[in-house]
């Protein structure tokens, strides 16, 4: 029976949809942008000295692993 319900009341009209922002960035965000890239470098670059092995594990010859894992030196 849906004569017996009440109409829904009008819905609000549409707001306009904000204005774009401009791809240009001011001087300041440009430093600011800059500063936080030369931050973020220092401190991989920090990180990276830390790291001993290479990227295919540790660089020694088997036989002083072998020597290392048997408790000779």
């Amino acid at each position: 029976m849906g004569f017996l319900r009440p109409k829904p009341p009008p819905l609000p009209p549409v707001a306009p949809p904000p204005e774009v922002p401009s791809d240009e960035l001011s001087s300041e965000e440009k430093e600011r942008i800059a500063k936080e890239q030369a931050a973020i470098r220092r401190k991989q670059r920090g990180r990276r000295s830390t790291i001993i092995t290479g990227p295919l594990g540790i660089v020694e010859d088997k036989e002083e692993a072998l020597d290392t894992l048997l408790g000779k030196n």
